[in-house]
């Protein structure tokens, strides 16, 4: 078992401190076990950056991805994920999130696709997401996952160019078995999975500082600094990004 101290401590040494603007993103079975669950990463992170800093953490209320039937792959469908009402208990963004955006300290938007603020900075999450974090020097810190749980990836994919994105839509008859209003499909997926790439730049930039506690990897860099090489690539080689020329 991890203790609560043990997780201070490694956060500490990782360099979490006073005033510091997060984005969190975790898997709780990373650790194998940790004293406390949930409350001891939540409690943990607000001891550590006070009320001075901020945490964000992702609020979407959307399922897991749910199994495919052979129709569905007929169909051309690749990922199927259930949109969940708003008083939904649990999400696909795990325990830690969804525990985080129910307390009553924490602002959390009322949009399917959300983010939940806590601290100094916490309430700009009901109208700018992740906005704050991304743009003021906000620090991401990412317990057993990886880049493609980085919620913040997202806010630069308006450049993306229109017949990438177009590739991958649902068509209407999709559309009309599973309405956008109640699913989020994707038919499709790029040739490379491009943000592995940019997780690649990332590291061999030394933009990212990793550990481990108990048996957890942990990630923790400038959110903008990562984001950034994302936003260069789409913008200079779309195509190449993603496996597409």
């Amino acid at each position: 078992m991890v203790t609560r101290q043990e997780f201070k401590k490694a956060l500490t040494e990782l360099g979490v401190e006073k005033g510091m603007t997060l984005e969190v993103h975790t898997s709780l079975s990373g650790f194998g076990e940790l004293e406390g669950g949930a409350l001891t990463v939540i409690d943990t992170l607000k001891e550590l950056v006070t009320e001075e800093g901020s945490i964000f953490m992702p609020a979407l209320r959307l399922s897991k991805e749910l199994e495919l039937t052979d129709a569905d792959k007929e169909l051309g469908i690749t990922v199927k994920i259930k949109i969940l009402e708003p008083d939904a208990e649990r999400t696909a963004m795990g325990i830690v999130a969804d525990t985080f955006r129910k307390l009553p300290d924490t602002y959390t938007g009322s949009d399917t696709i959300s983010t939940s603020g806590w601290g100094k900075h916490g309430k700009e999450a009901l109208t700018g997401g992740l906005d704050y974090a991304i743009h003021n020097g906000g620090k991401a810190l990412l317990f057993g996952v990886d880049i493609y749980k980085l919620t913040a990836m997202h806010y630069v994919e308006e450049i993306t160019p229109e017949d990438i994105c177009k590739q991958f839509e649902p068509n209407e008859e999709i559309n009309w078995i599973y309405p956008p209003e109640e699913w989020f499909i994707e038919a499709g997926h790029p040739p490379v999975k491009a943000w592995y790439k940019i997780q690649a730049m990332a590291y061999e930039k030394g933009l990212i500082k990793e550990t481990y506690i108990g048996g957890c990897k942990v990630m923790f860099f400038d959110i903008w600094s990562v984001v950034s090489l994302y936003e260069n690539e789409l913008k200079n080689d779309p195509y190449g990004l993603w496996g597409m020329r």
